[in-house]
């Protein structure tokens, strides 16, 4: 099977493979972007430049927004405070996927409000659920998902004591912007924004709206300068990478221009929905075939029962779950497999929810995300009939957990005895490091290892979802 060939204007310094051509220029309005910090710089005495705290809650996407905060803050003058204390004004990115995490963040905006420097709230809480953030904190300026370019404006505006909120939504594209990493070793790559998908419980859709997926030749781009930089590791994220598209360019295709790039390195692939990985399985499984690609699967489940994944708009069934976690693991045998269960969606009966434990058994995750069902508002699944109690919810979340943590070293013990190479991508307790090997399983080392390096292992324990072992 062979890849469409794909032709893009030519980038200095870009090395293709041979059966794939993906040749990118920077866009002109990323150059524009590279430009704006400058003149920003050269008009500093116009300006009140500040310290500014950044603190982000929710999923990798919004790390990497953070980084680009921090350094959009950094490129227009101003400097980044360790703690709120120390700060001229603050910006919060906010997540509101969960009814837990909501709480999280409204308590966290109170406090930061409270501490009387200015606030801009940011992400999707803004977003979904403007007036909530209103009436929390009146004075704070909101900034969407898709407004990352307005930050400064919003941060500058909050000093002066002006009004400003930016939630109309702007160039979702994130490629090629400054960045401060919270990990010198992870380039986090955002592919798009919003997702096609209509879940029936899901607040994100609200938030970060229909899918617009980022060219191909800045995704490629901007990770050719974070390996420059001394980035190892490449995670592609946002909310389906399979769903990607951009003209004739799938997740496939996109994966392979990455993996062409000059170094060492390795590509995690995000989170994939079913239903969009079912068109291109043959594709990606060849794709990930690529010695750079993590061998390692984030495929949701969400129920094992196809009544309630047609309630939850999920528009695929658990056999094309396992049919593409099949493929996967015959052509990988070690990969590291991540699922999703929802426990207590509203209608579930007892025996739809054991469907979910007969599959997490049949299936044994090396990595199983549990999640209670919280009606989210402005959603379908809010208003439906048949919602359970929280003593419900919170009982099958327990047995499912008590399930996966009888099942959970199954997937680690496999790794006893094995040898082979790690990447060094965290620093781990008491001095010790973790690297990942090359299905992403990570390995717990006590030495010293620096952060980036590759090191030769051997696996001499195995635990509930990672791994101790010692250099060789």
């Amino acid at each position: 099977m062979k890849n469409p060939l794909i032709k893009i204007p030519q980038l200095r310094g870009f090395r293709t493979t041979e059966r794939k051509i993906i040749q990118c220029t920077p866009s002109p309005h990323r150059t524009r972007t590279v430009y704006q910090g400058a003149d920003l710089r050269n008009r500093k005495e116009e300006r009140e430049l500040a310290r500014v705290y950044v603190e982000v809650f929710g999923c990798s996407a919004n790390r990497a927004d953070s980084e680009m905060v921090r350094g959009l803050l950094l490129e227009a003058g101003h400097t980044i405070a360790p703690k709120p204390q120390a700060a001229d004004a603050s910006v919060v990115l906010t997540c509101t996927v969960k009814t837990p995490t909501e709480k999280r963040v409204i308590k966290r905006i109170r406090r930061l409000s409270e501490g009387g420097a200015p606030l801009v709230v940011a992400s999707c809480m803004p977003k979904a659920q403007r007036e909530l953030v209103a009436e929390t904190a009146p004075q704070a300026r909101q900034v969407g998902p898709d407004n990352i370019l307005d930050i400064v404006d919003a941060v500058e505006a909050a000093i002066r004591g002006s009004r400003v909120e930016a939630l109309k939504g702007g160039d979702p594209d994130r490629t090629c912007l400054p960045r401060v990493r919270t990990n010198p070793v992870i380039h986090i790559a955002p592919i798009a924004s919003g997702c096609p998908g209509d879940c029936s419980y899901c607040i994100v859709k609200r938030a970060r709206g229909d899918l617009s997926a980022f060219p191909p030749e800045g995704i490629i781009e901007d990770a050719r300068r974070a390996l420059e930089e001394g980035c190892r590791e490449i995670w592609l994220t946002t909310e389906d990478t399979a769903a990607y598209r951009r003209g004739s360019v799938r997740l496939p295709q996109l994966l392979e221009g990455l993996s062409g790039l000059e170094g060492r390195f390795f590509i995690r692939v995000g989170m994939m929905t079913p239903s969009q990985v079912t068109p291109i399985l043959e594709e990606l499984v060849e794709t990930f075939g690529s010695e750079r690609v993590y061998k390692f699967l984030h495929l949701p489940l969400q129920s094992g029962n196809d009544e309630i994944l047609a309630r939850m708009k999920r528009h695929y069934t658990v056999e094309n779950f396992l049919h593409i976690v099949e493929s996967f693991r015959e052509a990988f045998p070690m990969l590291t497999l991540s699922t999703d269960v929802i426990c207590g969606f509203p209608g579930e009966t007892e025996e739809q929810f054991e469907d979910s434990l007969k599959i997490v058994e049949a299936v044994v995750p090396d990595v199983l995300n549990i999640s209670r069902f919280w009606p989210r508002p402005g959603t379908e699944a809010a208003g439906m009939e048949e919602q359970l109690h929280g003593r419900e919810t919170k009982e099958r979340s327990r047995r499912l957990s008590s399930l996966w943590r009888r099942l959970g070293l199954e997937g680690s013990q496999r790794w006893v005895g094995w040898e082979g190479e790690v990447l060094v991508d965290e620093e781990g307790k008491d001095g010790g490091v973790v690297g990942r090997n090359y299905a992403y399983k990570p390995v717990a080392l006590s030495e010293p290892l620096r952060m980036g390096d590759f090191a030769r292992v051997r696996v001499t324990e195995a635990r509930r979802g990672y791994l101790l072992g010692e250099t060789t």
